[in-house]
């Protein structure tokens, strides 16, 4: 499986979890729980809620990665 097959959405951050952890309320009105990816980790990129970003929707597990805050 390569980057092409993961599914990303826009969405928009609705709360901040221990842990890194956020939900995010997607495009589509769903809420998914979602951990940062680790270039954002690495780079120390903050999200914050109200935040616009782009999540990859794990198709096996639902959970999602944020790989890009707008």
């Amino acid at each position: 499986m390569d980057e092409t097959d993961i599914e990303t959405i826009e969405g928009r951050v609705i709360e901040a979890l221990p842990s890194t952890l956020f939900r995010v309320e997607l495009a589509n009105g769903k809420v998914l729980i979602s951990y940062l990816g680790g270039r954002m980790r690495i780079h120390k990129i903050k999200v914050l809620v109200g935040d616009k970003v782009t999540v990859q929707i794990d198709p096996y597990g639902g959970k999602g990665r944020i790989i890009k805050r707008m």
